[in-house]
């Protein structure tokens, strides 16, 4: 039984968020939903908490659940499973989360959800979810500057122990790396194979078995030290408003993500996929260019509007009928490292579906599948050496009201067993060129590559 008091407690207001979630970075279960510094006004929320009630972890035997000391295996459906410990609890005014579940989704989830072949090798051997249930976070609101702790705790004692941890500012951690990358970093593909299953890809499109494929290749390099010092660079680095870093037992997940893939506040739906990429120019003249380059491209458009289409027909499965609408069309977001085409598609969620029905449905984001999306999943799993893991999955908040919010895990990183992946790729249509869609997948992997770099053994 929960400690009742009230919901919501004023803290100081520290702009900097990862200074704050250092207090609990290495905690096992740390979550730490970033929207990017706050100097460069790319989002307005961050969200941190540790010590969840109750943990659901999914992997080949089922769905493992620990609360109260006990953990026993499920076979249902995790995001059922998710949902059942989630009582409806009513919203914080103009606060995006008052507690909840938080955690990943990864892109092999959806093997659950559709009967897909298994052709690539599973190097990742992490749970295909982790997701905790956290009865209490700090939300960090940067437009009004204001930050609060938010939700309930098991006694008042808690609760101000909490108060008194968070309103302490801690110093920033000065002096040497305490992460390094130990090996250089591999690729799963060499440009001849990239080749070879773009090729294949062409033909597939050809035959009309499809109209749109994403191709990612793999890169890896072993490491050792702190996670939490890599994803404090990596933010500098590529800061992004769908960032995350989380540290679940064995596996620490470090997101820079642009993309947004599902939200839910108050009913509204709304989605924003990206396709369409042109890499940052060192002067504004040439930047400019990309850009004007990037918003008249046909190819670009058509790829774009095709994941536009798709999403809209995966979002209205669970939303009002004539409510789903695209309100932004070929907008143009600029990052440290490359320019994106975004639209925006948004809907009313009927009253009788939960988040977790969308986003179970719409499962794994289409603008990183391609279309129609179980051919195109199909087709990645022949020609992609690896299965990706959390790449394209997706990191998530899915509060005790209602809300959510999620990213697609691109400009992500994952540790595991001393090793240190990312993925970087694009969608190939009719009319790609093989040479311009295999730079794209190395502009993509600036940022990542340049984070490696910089903690490279010398």
């Amino acid at each position: 039984m929960l400690f009742e008091f009230p919901q919501q407690y004023s803290l100081p207001y520290l702009a900097d968020s990862a200074r704050l979630f250092s207090h609990i970075a290495k905690q096992p279960w740390s979550i730490f939903l970033d929207s990017g510094l706050s100097e460069k006004r790319q989002g307005r929320f961050d969200i941190l908490a540790t010590d969840p009630i109750a943990t659901l972890v999914t992997d080949a035997e089922g769905t493992t659940l620990c609360a109260n000391g006990k953990c026993e295996i499920s076979q249902n459906d995790p995001f059922s499973l998710i949902k059942d410990y989630l009582p409806h609890q009513e919203a914080l005014p103009n606060l995006p989360f008052n507690g909840g579940a938080m955690g990943y989704f990864s892109y092999d989830l959806g093997r659950r959800l559709e009967t897909l072949p298994e052709l690539a090798q599973d190097a990742e051997n992490i749970p295909d979810m982790a997701v905790g249930i956290y009865q209490w976070a700090i939300v960090i609101d940067h437009q009004e500057q204001e930050s609060y702790l938010v939700g309930n705790a098991k006694s008042e004692q808690e609760w101000q122990s909490l108060i008194h941890t968070f309103s302490a500012y801690p110093h920033s951690e000065a002096g040497e790396a305490k992460f390094k990358i130990t090996t250089a970093v591999q690729s799963n593909m060499t440009e001849s194979s990239y080749t070879q299953a773009f090729d294949r890809i062409k033909k597939y499109l050809k035959e009309g078995d499809c109209y749109q494929v994403n191709l990612a290749q793999r890169f890896e390099a072993e490491c050792e030290g702190d996670l939490w010092t890599a994803y404090c660079a990596l933010r500098q680095l590529n800061s992004a408003p769908f960032s995350g870093y989380f540290n679940v037992p064995g596996v620490q997940i470090l997101s820079s993500s642009p993309e947004r893939f599902l939200k839910v506040s108050g009913g509204c739906v709304e989605t924003k996929p990206i396709k369409g990429t042109r890499p940052r120019k060192s002067s504004l003249v040439e930047n400019q260019e990309q850009i004007e380059a990037l918003k008249n491209s046909p190819k670009d458009r058509a790829e774009n509007l095709m994941i536009v289409d798709l999403l809209r027909n995966d979002i209205s499965k669970n939303c009002v009928d004539g409510s789903v609408k695209v309100p932004k069309l070929f907008d143009i977001e600029s990052y440290a490292t490359v320019h994106h085409l975004v639209s925006t598609v948004s809907g009313k969620l009927k009253p009788e579906y939960h988040a977790l029905d969308l986003l179970r449905s719409c499962f794994p984001g289409g603008s990183i599948t391609g279309a129609p999306k179980i051919r195109a999943m199909e087709i990645i799993e022949e020609l992609e050496p690896n299965r990706r893991g959390v790449y394209c999955g997706s990191l998530a908040y899915i509060g005790f009201d209602g809300n959510m919010d999620s990213n697609i895990t691109i400009r992500t990183l994952v540790h595991s067993n001393n090793s240190i992946r990312f993925w970087a790729g694009g969608g190939i249509v009719y009319d790609s060129v093989r040479k311009e869609e295999y730079q794209e997948s190395f502009d993509k992997a600036a940022a990542m590559l340049a984070l490696l770099e910089q903690f490279q053994v010398k």
